[in-house]
């Protein structure tokens, strides 16, 4: 009797010649990838004649590289992080002094009108005063770097089309 089983899911794989014995592998090759795309997401490769010409880089940096893009980023960051504390701080504010001083917030200032209260009127006003903040520093900060910009990138866009 033979030492492998007779039935078809224990069959020996075909043995291939060793590069050993003097004869070349009988492996195949591995595939090479398919000329077209094989998901619809895939890109479509360009053929190599249909390639753009190599562009020549600019003299000027990109505006993204550009350093008075990243002080306008960073103007206009500060800018958003007073106007949002200052809201959010009174706010926040507020919310403590109710949670964990109680007889200040209930102690009446003046006719019956308690320090809570009035301290929960004072919350549009505080927030008309973060949106003035807001305002004044993008007048005085932000909108200047930001012309600034918008003026460079109109005489790069002008050099560039009169190439």
């Amino acid at each position: 009797m033979s030492d492998v089983p007779h039935h078809s899911f224990h069959a020996r794989p075909p043995q291939h010649p060793s590069p050993l014995d003097g004869q070349p592998s009988q492996h195949p090759s591995p595939p090479s990838p398919p000329s077209y795309p094989t998901y619809p997401w895939q890109p479509q490769r360009p053929h190599p004649a249909e390639r753009p010409p190599a562009r020549r880089l600019p003299r000027h940096p990109a505006l993204g590289n550009h350093s008075d893009l990243r002080i306008l980023r960073s103007a206009y960051r500060r800018q958003r992080r007073v106007a949002t504390l200052t809201a959010l701080g009174y706010f926040v504010l507020f919310l403590v002094l109710s949670a964990f001083a109680p007889s200040l917030m209930t102690d009446t200032v003046s006719g019956g009108l308690s320090t809570g209260l009035l301290l929960g009127l004072c919350q549009l006003p505080v927030t008309w005063l973060a949106l003035a903040l807001y305002e004044h520093t993008a007048r005085r900060r932000v909108d200047p770097l930001a012309d600034r910009l918008r003026r460079q990138a109109r005489l790069d866009a002008m050099r560039e089309a009169a190439r």
